[in-house]
Protein backbone atom coordinates (compact mmCIF):
# COMPACT_ATOMS: atom_id res chain seq x y z
CA UNK A 1 0.00 0.00 0.00
CA UNK A 2 0.99 3.69 -1.05
CA UNK A 3 -0.04 6.53 1.06
CA UNK A 4 1.18 10.12 0.35
CA UNK A 5 2.13 12.54 2.78
CA UNK A 6 1.27 16.21 2.03
CA UNK A 7 2.45 17.95 4.92
CA UNK A 8 4.93 21.06 4.37
CA UNK A 9 6.32 20.87 7.66
CA UNK A 10 9.37 18.19 6.99
CA UNK A 11 9.63 16.95 10.55
CA UNK A 12 6.27 15.90 10.92
CA UNK A 13 6.47 14.37 7.31
CA UNK A 14 9.79 12.39 8.30
CA UNK A 15 7.76 10.93 11.72
CA UNK A 16 5.03 10.12 9.70
CA UNK A 17 6.78 8.32 7.30
CA UNK A 18 8.97 6.73 9.60
CA UNK A 19 6.03 5.59 11.45
CA UNK A 20 4.33 4.34 8.23
CA UNK A 21 7.50 2.52 6.68
CA UNK A 22 8.12 0.52 10.06
CA UNK A 23 4.38 -0.63 9.57
CA UNK A 24 4.38 -2.01 6.10
CA UNK A 25 3.45 1.23 3.78
CA UNK A 26 5.55 2.71 0.75
CA UNK A 27 5.50 6.76 1.52
CA UNK A 28 5.68 9.48 -1.16
CA UNK A 29 6.53 12.88 0.49
CA UNK A 30 6.48 15.69 -2.02
CA UNK A 31 8.30 18.66 -0.67
CA UNK A 32 6.10 21.14 -3.70
CA UNK A 33 2.71 22.33 -3.18
CA UNK A 34 2.34 24.36 -6.30
CA UNK A 35 -0.01 21.60 -8.32
CA UNK A 36 -0.59 18.79 -6.22
CA UNK A 37 -3.93 17.92 -7.51
CA UNK A 38 -2.35 17.70 -10.44
CA UNK A 39 0.25 15.50 -9.67
CA UNK A 40 -1.51 13.15 -7.69
CA UNK A 41 -3.23 10.75 -9.95
CA UNK A 42 0.05 10.13 -11.27
CA UNK A 43 1.33 8.80 -7.79
CA UNK A 44 -0.57 5.82 -7.52
CA UNK A 45 -1.53 6.40 -4.12
CA UNK A 46 -3.84 4.54 -2.20
CA UNK A 47 -4.55 6.76 0.47
CA UNK A 48 -2.91 10.38 1.38
CA UNK A 49 -2.62 12.15 4.61
CA UNK A 50 -2.87 15.84 4.53
CA UNK A 51 -2.53 18.54 6.13
CA UNK A 52 -4.73 21.95 6.19
CA UNK A 53 -2.49 23.87 6.69
CA UNK A 54 -0.45 23.94 3.49
CA UNK A 55 1.35 26.63 1.21
CA UNK A 56 -0.86 27.72 -1.91
CA UNK A 57 -4.01 26.92 -0.65
CA UNK A 58 -5.25 25.19 2.15
CA UNK A 59 -6.10 21.30 2.60
CA UNK A 60 -9.78 21.45 2.01
CA UNK A 61 -9.38 23.25 -1.02
CA UNK A 62 -6.70 20.96 -2.42
CA UNK A 63 -9.54 17.92 -1.24
CA UNK A 64 -12.08 19.35 -2.77
CA UNK A 65 -9.63 19.50 -6.55
CA UNK A 66 -8.18 15.81 -5.13
CA UNK A 67 -12.34 14.93 -5.82
CA UNK A 68 -12.42 16.02 -8.89
CA UNK A 69 -10.14 12.99 -10.58
CA UNK A 70 -9.81 10.87 -7.95
CA UNK A 71 -11.63 8.97 -5.19
CA UNK A 72 -8.39 8.44 -3.19
CA UNK A 73 -9.54 8.41 0.34
CA UNK A 74 -7.97 11.64 2.27
CA UNK A 75 -7.32 11.59 6.01
CA UNK A 76 -7.04 15.05 7.64
CA UNK A 77 -3.75 15.24 10.15
CA UNK A 78 -3.73 18.62 11.59
CA UNK A 79 -3.29 20.36 14.34
CA UNK A 80 -6.41 22.07 13.81
CA UNK A 81 -9.27 20.19 16.34
CA UNK A 82 -12.64 22.28 16.64
CA UNK A 83 -15.67 20.61 15.48
CA UNK A 84 -16.13 23.23 12.60
CA UNK A 85 -12.79 21.64 11.02
CA UNK A 86 -13.73 18.34 11.66
CA UNK A 87 -16.89 18.99 9.60
CA UNK A 88 -15.36 21.23 6.47
CA UNK A 89 -13.26 18.19 6.55
CA UNK A 90 -16.01 15.46 5.74
CA UNK A 91 -17.60 18.45 3.61
CA UNK A 92 -14.82 18.69 1.20
CA UNK A 93 -14.68 15.05 1.12
CA UNK A 94 -12.01 13.54 3.56
CA UNK A 95 -13.10 10.15 4.99
CA UNK A 96 -11.49 10.64 8.80
CA UNK A 97 -9.53 13.12 10.62
CA UNK A 98 -6.89 13.15 13.36
CA UNK A 99 -5.51 16.31 15.45
CA UNK A 100 -1.91 16.76 16.63
CA UNK A 101 -0.02 15.33 18.00
CA UNK A 102 -1.82 12.53 17.22
CA UNK A 103 -1.47 8.72 18.73
CA UNK A 104 0.45 6.53 16.36
CA UNK A 105 -1.86 3.20 16.98
CA UNK A 106 -5.03 4.95 16.54
CA UNK A 107 -3.44 6.60 13.03
CA UNK A 108 -2.58 3.39 12.15
CA UNK A 109 -6.16 2.11 12.53
CA UNK A 110 -7.68 5.20 10.83
CA UNK A 111 -5.07 4.30 7.86
CA UNK A 112 -6.47 0.76 8.07
CA UNK A 113 -9.87 1.78 8.39
CA UNK A 114 -9.76 3.76 5.59
CA UNK A 115 -8.36 1.52 3.16
CA UNK A 116 -10.33 -1.52 4.32
CA UNK A 117 -13.68 1.11 3.43
CA UNK A 118 -12.21 1.61 -0.19
CA UNK A 119 -11.03 -1.93 -0.88
CA UNK A 120 -13.04 -5.03 0.45
CA UNK A 121 -9.89 -6.91 0.04
CA UNK A 122 -8.32 -4.84 2.71
CA UNK A 123 -8.00 -7.60 5.85
CA UNK A 124 -9.86 -6.41 9.29
CA UNK A 125 -7.98 -8.99 11.43
CA UNK A 126 -4.18 -10.31 12.21
CA UNK A 127 -3.47 -13.47 12.93
CA UNK A 128 -0.36 -14.57 15.27
CA UNK A 129 0.19 -18.37 16.64
CA UNK A 130 -3.16 -18.91 16.26
CA UNK A 131 -4.90 -16.37 17.68
CA UNK A 132 -6.96 -13.76 15.98
CA UNK A 133 -6.86 -9.85 16.57
CA UNK A 134 -10.33 -8.41 15.63
CA UNK A 135 -9.31 -5.21 14.84
CA UNK A 136 -12.67 -3.25 14.35
CA UNK A 137 -14.42 -4.46 17.29
CA UNK A 138 -11.25 -5.17 19.86
CA UNK A 139 -11.52 -8.50 20.45
CA UNK A 140 -9.23 -11.53 20.55
CA UNK A 141 -10.00 -14.68 19.21
CA UNK A 142 -8.86 -18.33 19.69
CA UNK A 143 -10.65 -21.85 18.92
CA UNK A 144 -13.93 -20.56 18.38
CA UNK A 145 -13.53 -18.58 22.24
CA UNK A 146 -13.60 -15.20 21.81
CA UNK A 147 -12.93 -12.33 24.65
CA UNK A 148 -13.51 -8.83 24.42
CA UNK A 149 -10.18 -6.22 25.16
CA UNK A 150 -10.36 -2.64 27.23
CA UNK A 151 -8.96 0.15 25.26
CA UNK A 152 -5.33 -0.42 27.04
CA UNK A 153 -5.99 -4.03 26.59
CA UNK A 154 -6.17 -3.92 22.50
CA UNK A 155 -3.43 -1.51 22.30
CA UNK A 156 -1.24 -3.32 24.18
CA UNK A 157 -1.69 -6.54 22.03
CA UNK A 158 -1.83 -4.55 19.10
CA UNK A 159 1.81 -3.76 19.23
CA UNK A 160 2.66 -7.02 20.47
CA UNK A 161 0.66 -8.93 17.28
CA UNK A 162 2.78 -5.94 15.07
CA UNK A 163 6.26 -6.76 16.67
CA UNK A 164 6.03 -10.35 16.88
CA UNK A 165 9.59 -11.96 17.37
CA UNK A 166 11.06 -9.18 19.39
CA UNK A 167 11.52 -8.52 23.26
CA UNK A 168 9.50 -5.52 24.35
CA UNK A 169 10.48 -4.07 27.10
CA UNK A 170 8.50 -2.04 30.23
CA UNK A 171 9.90 1.55 28.60
CA UNK A 172 9.43 0.54 24.66
CA UNK A 173 5.57 -0.31 25.82
CA UNK A 174 5.27 2.87 28.06
CA UNK A 175 6.79 5.22 25.53
CA UNK A 176 4.84 3.74 22.39
CA UNK A 177 1.54 3.42 23.71
CA UNK A 178 1.56 6.12 26.47
CA UNK A 179 4.35 8.76 24.99
CA UNK A 180 5.43 7.91 28.93
CA UNK A 181 4.02 11.31 29.96
CA UNK A 182 1.05 10.08 31.21
CA UNK A 183 1.61 7.22 32.69
CA UNK A 184 5.07 7.47 34.87
CA UNK A 185 4.67 5.10 37.11
CA UNK A 186 4.92 1.23 35.22
CA UNK A 187 2.30 -0.05 37.69
CA UNK A 188 -0.46 0.86 35.01
CA UNK A 189 0.95 -1.57 32.43
CA UNK A 190 1.75 -4.14 34.81
CA UNK A 191 -2.02 -3.96 35.83
CA UNK A 192 -3.27 -3.95 32.05
CA UNK A 193 -0.72 -6.76 31.05
CA UNK A 194 -1.84 -8.74 33.88
CA UNK A 195 -5.70 -7.98 33.45
CA UNK A 196 -4.46 -8.96 29.39
CA UNK A 197 -3.03 -12.21 30.16
CA UNK A 198 -5.92 -13.11 32.50
CA UNK A 199 -8.31 -12.65 29.80
CA UNK A 200 -6.28 -14.57 27.63
CA UNK A 201 -5.83 -17.25 29.58
CA UNK A 202 -9.45 -17.63 29.90
CA UNK A 203 -10.23 -18.63 26.48
CA UNK A 204 -7.24 -20.92 26.32
CA UNK A 205 -4.66 -18.81 25.05
CA UNK A 206 -1.68 -19.14 27.76
CA UNK A 207 1.43 -19.45 24.93
CA UNK A 208 0.79 -16.02 23.55
CA UNK A 209 2.43 -13.57 25.79
CA UNK A 210 5.80 -15.02 27.74
CA UNK A 211 8.04 -13.15 30.00
CA UNK A 212 11.58 -12.87 29.26
CA UNK A 213 13.23 -12.45 32.20
CA UNK A 214 14.90 -9.19 33.41
CA UNK A 215 14.20 -8.21 29.72
CA UNK A 216 10.29 -7.60 28.93
CA UNK A 217 7.60 -9.72 26.86
CA UNK A 218 7.33 -11.61 23.63
CA UNK A 219 4.75 -13.07 21.44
Amino acid sequence: MRIVIIEDDATTRQELAKLLTRYGYDTIQPDHFEDMATELPGLSADLILMDITLPYENGYDLCRRIRDTTRIPVIFVTSRDTSEDELKSIRAGGIDFITKPYDPLILLEKIRRALHLTDPESYREITRKGCTLDLHMSVIKYEGKETELTRNEFRILYYFFMNDGRILSKAELLEKLWNDRYYLDENVLLVNMTRLKHKLHEIGVTHLLQNVRGEGWIL
